[in-house]
């Protein structure tokens, strides 16, 4: 079995216009799909936008970011078990991200 990432994009602005009620269903959706026998790890992602580090004239530049145009965000990831990619887009199917208008971004990891 082969590992990969299933990177969780999404517009954070949705999810600050759920209910109380309707928000709780959604935390209890994704812990369902963490507890799932094919998911290894999974972490939500500081609200904050983080830090890039390039290279710039031969030497790190560290900046705020990473900045785009749209509002969607990298907002977490899992690392999931599956047999090869069609397998992994199939379980990533069944995770609640894409139900609240949020994309996943299937990979595998390299040596898996």
């Amino acid at each position: 079995m082969a590992l990969f990432m299933l990177l969780l994009h999404g517009d954070n602005s949705g999810f600050a216009k759920l209910s109380p009620e309707e928000m709780q269903k959604a935390t209890e959706k994704y812990m369902a799909w963490t507890k799932k026998p094919f998911t290894r790890d999974s972490h939500r992602l500081a609200g904050e936008p983080g830090r890039v580090i390039r290279m710039e004239a031969g030497k790190p530049s560290i900046k705020d970011g990473p900045y785009s145009e749209t509002k969607e965000v990298l907002g977490g990831y899992y690392t999931i078990e599956a047999a090869n990619y069609d397998e992994a887009v199939k379980l990533a199917l069944e995770n609640p991200q894409l139900e609240y208008g949020g994309s996943i971004e299937v990979r595998q990891v390299y040596g898996t």
